[in-house]
């Protein structure tokens, strides 16, 4: 409690965020100076670090992340592997940065999400939603030596919200402008966006998933490669292909896409499931290889650009679209993507300043900040819970 309190007085704090996204390829770092807290909140970036799980890692992810192979052995063990590893990549961070972890305050983890259950479930008279999030936090503060805040998503869920997004509140501190609405879209594993209106308008910023990121073209490209690749570099293999559009139409009738928001998504929705479904499908029009994965990238932008048309340009046309996450780097998804935003311009994220390796680490480590000046850091509006809480169990 000491060191909580002790942290919270600082004027300044240096802040490694981590983090594992559903895309389930490796782990970011961001070390952050940052100064103040909510509105007054300022950042300088220090230090990057990343690492790519290695196959048996990201299969081990995979495996426990699905209901039928999901045991309680591997997911025990896969939760202290994951901790080191964490804690490696946030060593990193601070090193570029020429810092030891002494001269580091705080290590922010989101840590890696192996079950998200939106959805009230019952069990022996009760009903609850959940979610689960690995890589130990205890094993970062042991191997560094840094307190850390960690297991963000559950406060919320405790407190009737869906758990997701959760960077809405980080989004809205690093692009909130006067005078002009922007909508962050982010591409990972899942596509989510966070719609900011003008500052001085009066509306509440909007935040929910769309659908499928990278998730699914990561699975076919794996699939079609018999696992040599994990992803459609520069999206290599969709502009060698050709998209089916009568296959597109039967996948933008998924029930998640046309879902309103709040709403939230992961393997849970777009694992092995629906590539089976995706599979039938498929072998059905006899789409396969290269066209397979234009089909599907596809599929994902205007997943995306439905959910904008649907839900948020009828709250507030954004001014300008920023986009972040793995399918930035997509060129064949950003072409599918602009195409049907038609006239809002489309920037990406390393346009405005912040590296795109670095947006989601960041992001949880100005969540972490707010932690710990004992501000709530999640949004009722955006999650649907009851209140607001402030986020996040604290490791000393």
């Amino acid at each position: 409690m000491k060191k909580l309190l002790a942290l919270a007085e600082k004027k300044s704090r240096r802040i490694v965020g981590l983090m594992s996204g559903t895309s389930a390829d490796g782990v970011d770092a961001c070390l952050v100076e940052v100064t103040g807290c909510g509105a007054e909140t300022r950042h300088a970036i220090l230090g990057l670090g990343s690492k790519r799980y290695n196959r048996e890692i990201r299969q081990a992810i995979l495996e426990v992340s699905e209901a039928d192979t999901g045991r309680t052995d591997k997911i025990c063990l896969l939760d202290f592997i994951l901790g080191e590893i964490m804690a490696e990549v946030a060593l990193t961070a601070i090193r570029e940065a020429g810092l030891v972890p002494r001269q580091v305050d705080l290590i922010a983890s989101h840590g890696q999400t192996v079950q998200h259950l939106p959805e009230a479930r019952m069990l022996g008279g009760y009903s609850s939603r959940s979610t689960m999030q690995i890589g130990e936090p205890s094993v970062i503060a042991e191997r560094l030596g840094i307190p850390v805040v960690a297991d963000f998503r559950v406060r919320d869920v405790a407190a009737g919200g869906v758990g997701a997004p959760l960077v809405a509140l980080a989004d809205q501190l690093l692009f909130e402008q006067d005078g002009r609405a922007r909508a962050i879209q982010n591409i990972g594993g899942i596509a989510n966006v966070t719609l900011l209106p003008p500052r001085q308008s009066g509306k509440a910023i909007m935040a929910f998933d769309a659908g499928p990121g990278n998730m699914i073209i990561d699975a076919v490209v794996h699939d079609l490669t018999l696992g040599e690749k994990q992803m459609d570099t520069g999206g290599e293999m969709a502009a060698a292909g050709q998209i089916d559009e009568e296959l597109v139409e039967r996948l933008m009738e998924d029930e998640f896409v046309n879902r309103k928001p709040p709403k939230t998504a992961g393997r849970e929705n777009y694992g092995r499931e629906f590539f089976r479904t995706l599979t039938k499908l498929a072998l059905f029009g006899r789409v396969k290889g290269n066209d397979l994965v234009a089909t599907v990238t596809a599929f994902t932008a205007d997943a995306i650009v439905r959910n904008y048309r649907d839900h948020v340009i009828p709250f507030w046309k954004p001014d300008e679209v920023i986009v972040c996450g793995g399918g930035g780097r997509n060129p064949f998804l950003m072409e599918r993507l602009r195409a049907g935003l038609e006239e809002i311009p489309v920037s990406q994220i390393e346009d405005h300043g912040i590296p795109n390796q670095a947006k989601e680490a960041l992001s949880f480590a100005l969540l972490a900040n707010e932690s710990i000046c004992g501000n709530p850091s999640n949004v009722p509006g955006v999650t649907g819970a009851s209140r607001a809480v402030v986020l996040g169990k604290f490791v000393p």
